[in-house]
């Protein structure tokens, strides 16, 4: 009987085992899975993630439904320099050569900063069958190991097939927040590069016939975990003492630390990225405040004349112009002008408006209103 293992304490235990043992081997291949789906469109990429894990499904069922044939992998075809290669050293050592190209080219990428950089300054994505294509060159890589670990542990191939099964349904679920996770945090991204790197060596060294003791390549991996765990910690303790402060003064500390790039003191960009981080409380500023930060940090970019205007080029009131004298020059279109007696040599206040001038029809003068005139700053 196919399923006469499920009365035997034991094998239920080597189930168990061996799906811990499938998840653990398989979480590499999912972090790799999940920095290729990157590279795509997002609305792309939760499809690319199914897509490579349901193909690494069918890759692992579909080996152990010929172990036959993967027990003669192991057997050796040929020596080199009196080391015996099997068909199984031949794909591990590609497979870590692909890891290791892979890695080199994507950490690269990350490093330089330009992932999704593409001409022009516009976001550029990779094609999405070309990443199904890495994906299913990764799967087969991985599939392999994976498969031969299992046969190496039970004998029973449903013990087998279901622990593939259940560890891969794991995996799916686990799958969307791994990804949202590497999205946000990209040293994360880094770490996992390094980590593959790692693995892609330890994959052709076991090729050659090197033996890589798997507790050392844990505990390298363990102990990265660890320290970006802490790196993280320390992160998001920054930015719940940014947030400590009012989303005003938080937005000022961190204009304040840019324009002091360079001197002594200055902000860490994690730091002013935490002080400016989108609360989704609404908008920060009013329009008017923010059209005026606009206004005066693109002032750097135009030259003095189109900032100034030259005295002589000015639009004047002069307190004795009679209304329609001022009426006439508030309609050339000025928001406001300045307001002299008798010379321009200086300006009295800002008239902001045009019922600022009262007509006096008994004197024929100009009458002023103060509340709608601003003193000169």
């Amino acid at each position: 009987m196919p399923f006469e293992w499920m009365t035997d304490p034991t094998a239920w235990l080597g189930l168990a085992t061996l799906i811990v043992l499938e998840i653990v081997l398989g979480i590499d291949n999912l972090v790799f899975i999940a920095i290729l789906a990157d590279k795509l469109p997002a609305h792309q990429r939760n499809r690319a993630r199914m897509i490579g894990l349901t193909l690494a499904l069918l890759m692992r069922l579909g080996l152990l439904a010929s172990i036959a044939w993967v027990v003669t992998l192991t057997a050796p075809l040929f020596t080199v320099w009196g080391a015996q290669i099997s068909g199984r050293d031949l794909i591990l050592i590609l497979g870590g050569l692909f890891l290791l190209f892979k890695g080199t080219m994507e950490l690269h990428e990350r490093v330089e900063g330009n992932a999704h950089a593409g001409g022009g300054g516009r976001t550029q994505y990779a094609a999405f069958w070309q990443v199904i294509v890495q994906i299913v060159a990764l799967d087969a890589v991985f599939s392999l190991d994976s498969v031969i670990t299992a046969v190496d542990m039970v004998q029973d191939l449903s013990i087998m097939m279901t622990a593939v099964v259940v560890a891969m349904i794991v995996m799916m679920v686990a799958s969307r927040p791994l990804m949202a996770f590497v999205a946000r945090h990209p040293t994360v991204v880094i770490l996992c590069l390094g980590l593959l790197l790692m693995i892609g060596f330890s994959l052709v060294a076991e090729g050659l016939g090197f033996d890589v003791p798997k507790g050392y390549l844990y505990a390298a991996i363990g102990f990265s975990i660890l320290v970006e765990a802490c790196n993280q910690l320390a992160r998001r303790n920054l930015a719940r003492g940014a947030h400590a402060l009012g989303r005003r003064q938080r937005a000022a500390h961190a204009v304040l630390r840019l324009l002091q790039a360079g001197r002594e003191g200055r902000a860490h960009p994690e730091e002013v990225a935490a002080l400016v981080a989108d609360t989704g409380e609404g908008p920060l500023f009013a329009p008017e405040e923010s059209t005026m930060i606009e206004r005066v940090l693109a002032m750097g970019e135009r030259d003095v004349r189109s900032i100034m205007v030259p005295r002589a080029d000015m639009v004047w009131l002069d307190v004795r112009d009679p209304r329609h004298v001022v009426l006439e020059k508030f309609a050339l279109g000025h928001a406001r002008l300045p307001l002299c007696a008798a010379t321009r040599a200086m300006c009295w206040a800002w008239c902001i408006c045009a019922t600022c001038c009262r007509g006096c029809p008994r004197r024929g003068r100009s009458t002023w209103s103060t509340r709608r005139v601003r003193p000169p700053t």
